[in-house]
């Protein structure tokens, strides 16, 4: 027998309440559910961890003490029946007889008066709670990265955390090698899907509504893939040549190196990662969309000892990172994400460079990207790489916003992800 709707999201988000990540949690949720639920689920889950920071301190008022650490689902529960509340067309009514009728699901009957209660007190007094948050918890977002959006882009700072609670478009990648755009964007109209093309990356196309990929025309052949449009721009940036060896260094789940394939697919393309499991994903996106790549297991901080040196002509690094640029996607980021996290991350970044520099060729091109708009991970770790490498230049960009050792794209309502991208030459003879 399926399980009742909020109680399913109720334990995906106590998960993530207690360090987990959703991406792995909620495909679970979504089995325990009937199909015809799964969309409502999914909608709980997102919509709540993206207004949590907004959503925990006004719990936190409405609560005479706090609940203890066996009773994340019901704190989960109140969560999501606060976002109901708060930012959905849900009745008031129905939001909160549906939330509390979840705690049987739940099997905790003796939390049913307490939900019942909270939630009706929200109502009452959502005004004052409001009035009485502070501007990061008002924004629904952690107070330091509050600060830090705040500190790297004062004139942006609202409209990117507008975005970060916005349910992001769901965008699409004609496969170059099959299906022109518009000749995929006739195949969507003729289906029954509305879809625009876009503006920045001549394959994409954004859906007016996400749809299962199933559903979609072709899908399963390979005439389309999933893809951002700013994470679309990187096979555009790095442009290799036909006959060109060609390394993705942190190639999972293999969206940028299927997209260089589809550009050209005359390139030696080496698709690397650290994660054995996740480069499962790769091979199946290469086999979906019939391309030809070399996939190995390795760490790019230390590549592999067989992997010679100045070997490829152009290296993609789409580098670990906060995902600060893609939180209205993984909101659970909100939660999980510190801010000593970030000194961690560009060191890892800073040694993934210094380990990749050696396999490329004098004249070739280095391609750094990260889904972070900030800029300890972004331009900082950039100019201290150009630093300590005396034959590496910063080659420039027309795309997005200038910054001072590369371009930002910045994520936007029903437009693209917040991208950073950086092109590096190493010194010496150019490309034949």
């Amino acid at each position: 027998m399926p399980l009742d709707t909020r109680a399913a999201a109720a334990r995906a988000i106590a998960g993530v309440l207690q360090g987990g990540s959703l991406n792995t949690l909620l495909p679970a949720a979504l089995e325990t559910v009937s199909s015809r639920d799964r969309g409502l689920l999914q909608q709980l889950c997102y919509g709540t961890l993206r207004l949590y920071p907004r959503l925990q301190p006004q719990l936190q008022a409405l609560l005479s003490k706090p609940l203890r650490s066996k009773d994340n689902d019901i704190q989960a529960l109140l969560l999501l029946g606060l976002y109901q509340l708060e930012d959905t067309r849900i009745p008031d009514h129905a939001a909160v007889a549906a939330s509390v009728g979840a705690t049987r699901a739940l099997q905790k009957d003796w939390a049913r008066g307490l939900c019942n209660a909270v939630l009706r007190r929200f109502l009452r007094e959502r005004n004052s709670l409001a009035d009485a948050l502070d501007p990061a918890a008002r924004s629904a977002h952690p107070q330091w990265l509050y600060s830090a959006l705040q500190k790297d882009w004062p004139e942006h700072a609202e409209a990117i955390m507008l975005a970060n609670n916005e349910q992001p478009p769901m965008v699409l990648r004609s496969n170059a090698q099959r299906v022109s755009r518009e000749q995929y964007l006739q195949r969507l109209t003729d289906a029954g899907f509305a879809a625009q093309a876009g503006l920045l990356a001549p394959e994409s196309i954004y859906l007016d509504v996400p749809a299962d990929v199933g559903l979609l025309p072709g899908f399963a052949e390979g005439l389309a893939s999933v893809q951002d449009e700013a994470a679309q721009m990187a096979a555009l940036l790095l442009a290799p040549a036909g006959g060109t060896r060609v390394l993705d260094a942190c190639a999972a789940p293999g969206g940028k190196a299927c997209h260089l394939l589809e550009r050209q697919p005359d390139i030696a393309l080496t698709a690397m990662d650290v994660d054995k499991a996740r480069l499962a994903r790769v091979r199946d996106n290469l086999q979906r969309l019939q391309l030809q790549a070399e996939v190995v297991q390795g760490n790019a901080a230390e590549p592999p000892a067989d992997m010679p040196v100045q070997h490829f002509q152009h290296i993609l690094v789409d580098a670990p990172c906060s995902a600060s640029g893609v939180i209205r996607r993984h909101p659970d980021v909100k939660l999980l994400r510190r801010p000593e996290d970030i000194p961690a991350l560009a060191a890892q970044q800073s040694a993934i460079l210094d380990g990749l520099w050696p396999l490329l060729v004098p004249g070739g091109t280095l391609l750094y990207v990260t889904c972070s708009v900030l800029e300890a991970e972004n331009s900082a770790v950039v100019q201290a790489f150009l630093q300590r490498t005396g034959d590496a230049e910063l080659l420039p960009l027309q795309l997005g916003i200038p910054r001072a050792a590369g371009s930002q794209i910045l994520p936007t309502r029903n437009g693209p992800d917040g991208l950073f991208f950086s092109l590096l030459r190493r010194h010496g003879e150019s490309l034949r």
